[in-house]
């Protein structure tokens, strides 16, 4: 077999090299100004005292709230079952006692629509907001 490499071979060879080169300098594109970029979740885990006071505020809200809004007294003579449990509201951890609040579509898609909120704000969205109601 013939040691040397062929023309071909060459060019193959000296294209792979620029491409490793290329690859050294790429560049980020320009980022769009004008489009959304949502900030990307936290990949540390919640704090154990912020899970506690964020289970404790939830809680509070679906017996003092939910509860009495939206579940009503069983049927005298049941045929089916009356009451169901529905996802309708996320949060999730963004770092530094802050969350993401998403609500979910009737598509069962989940849309985040806001931010970077603490706990209080997020309890306060759910409650008082329309996307959240079911």
């Amino acid at each position: 077999m013939n040691a040397t490499p062929t023309p071909d071979e060459q060019d193959i060879k000296s294209a792979l090299e620029q491409l490793s080169r290329d690859e050294r300098n790429w560049m980020p594109k320009e980022i769009n100004q004008w489009a959304m970029y949502p900030r990307k979740t936290s990949s540390s885990p919640l704090p154990e005292s912020l899970k506690i006071e964020v289970t404790t505020k939830a809680n509070e809200l679906i017996e003092n709230v939910l509860k009495p809004k939206y579940i009503q007294p069983p049927p005298e003579n049941p045929q089916f079952n009356y009451s169901f449990e529905v996802k309708f509201a996320r949060m999730q951890y963004a770092g530094n006692r802050r969350f993401h609040l998403s609500y979910m579509r009737h598509t069962g898609q989940w849309i985040q629509i806001y931010t970077d909120l603490t706990v209080d704000e997020c309890i306060e969205s759910v409650r008082d907001d329309p996307y959240f109601t079911i």
